[in-house]
């Protein structure tokens, strides 16, 4: 559905008291469809189906109920996701569709996306599980403040394996990893290659805080789409900023499609 945009551009001089009103009209896309799946080891597979709305449209979800979802892994074996919409209580994501067995992946193994609709919209990806990049060492250093001042530094380390192209996601959760993330980029290997990299943090954790400090070895697509996503948010309002799309890991649609692999540790600052 076209809107039409209201565009005010102040005066540029003090004093000179020019406006003027443009009508810009948007054109009509059709809808597609928007997905977000993440799978892991271990765990039954969870996928999030919605569908893009005009731009001025009031932001109020979709549940489409004539999706079909199935995944198939590197043997050929075909997993169908069925209708069933949740909420994950550790990850705090919804869901429409749920697996019904926790999948078996290996680093290496490439895994199928296939979401279709009665409307003969199709989505498709791939997804190739990184290799795993184990922590080697998890280590907090206190300031030198007064006790009432008293903060801690986290610091990872890892080696890189030989080969530039490597992406990297380093997290650290306060209490829970549901809860909102206190640390959160992404690095990549190009200055670093093959060598043991050090991540960390300024002084910014009290005595005693649970910590829970993850690094994920990322895929070079869902790296570049967490990237185009930083870029997006940036841009959005910003009058100077380069206007950035997002840079989907699926095909027909638009979204991301992933494996991950993650080291994570618990730790409690003292």
């Amino acid at each position: 559905m076209a809107g039409l945009l209201l565009l005010t551009l102040p005066a540029l001089l003090t004093g000179c008291g020019l406006q003027k009103d443009v009508d810009v009209e948007l054109p009509a896309e059709p809808a597609q469809l928007v997905v977000e799946c993440y799978l892991e080891n271990g765990k039954a597979p969870e996928l999030t189906v919605s569908e893009t709305v005009p731009y001025l449209s009031a932001p109020a979800p979709t549940v489409l109920t004539d999706v079909t979802v199935t995944l198939t892994g590197p043997t050929g074996r075909v997993e169908t996701l069925l209708f069933r919409p949740g909420r994950n209580l550790v990850t705090r994501k919804f869901y429409t569709h749920r697996g019904l067995r926790p999948l078996r992946i290996q680093p290496g193994d490439t895994w199928q996306l296939s979401v279709k609709d009665t409307k003969g919209r199709v989505v498709t990806g791939a997804a190739t599980m990184p290799a795993t990049v184990p922590l080697d060492a998890v280590e907090w250093r206190f300031n030198d403040r007064p006790a009432d001042e008293r903060r801690a530094l986290v610091t990872v380390k890892f080696q890189d394996p030989p080969g530039v192209g490597d992406y990297y996601r380093f997290q650290i959760h306060r209490d829970s990893i549901s809860g909102a993330r206190e640390v959160d980029y992404n690095p990549d290997d190009r200055l670093l290659d093959g060598q043991l990299i050090t991540l960390g943090t300024s002084y910014e954790f009290e005595p005693d805080d649970t910590l829970f400090v993850t690094l994920y070895h990322l895929d070079r697509p869902y790296a570049r789409f967490l990237q185009s996503v930083d870029d997006a948010q940036s841009a959005n309002g910003n009058p100077f900023g380069q206007p950035a799309a997002v840079q989907s890991t699926v095909q027909g649609g638009i979204g991301v499609f992933t494996i991950l692999n993650y080291q994570r540790r618990q730790i409690i600052v003292r």
